[in-house]
């Protein structure tokens, strides 16, 4: 059997062409800073929750989408939150530890 022939492929517009090109590898992250990042009270005995829900998965969500281990995370978040000027807090790898084995 043949292999079968690719197509071949113009450019025309080489200004919308080179645009496109360096628009693929942009990487865009909000942080909103109204973003709840502190955890609530939960009216129960014993140690209170520090960070909420979505800190922990946003935190987790970026390991697994760079395939970092958690002290990397946990520095990488750090610097993202110092670049945008929000003076938040960064769970430790040991609180991420916990979550990332599920319940």
């Amino acid at each position: 059997m043949s292999r079968p022939t690719s197509p071949i492929y113009k450019t025309r517009n080489w200004p919308a062409d080179n645009k496109a090109l360096k628009q693929r590898d942009s990487l865009t992250i909000w942080f909103d800073p109204e973003m709840i990042w502190e955890a609530k009270p939960t009216g129960k005995r014993g140690r209170q929750p520090t960070y909420s829900d979505a800190a922990i998965q946003i935190c987790l969500s970026m390991k697994v989408l760079f395939g970092m281990a958690l002290r990397q995370t946990t520095g990488f978040i750090e610097s993202l939150l110092d670049l945008i000027g929000l003076d938040w807090s960064v769970p430790d790898f040991s609180t991420l530890f916990p979550s990332a084995e599920g319940p």
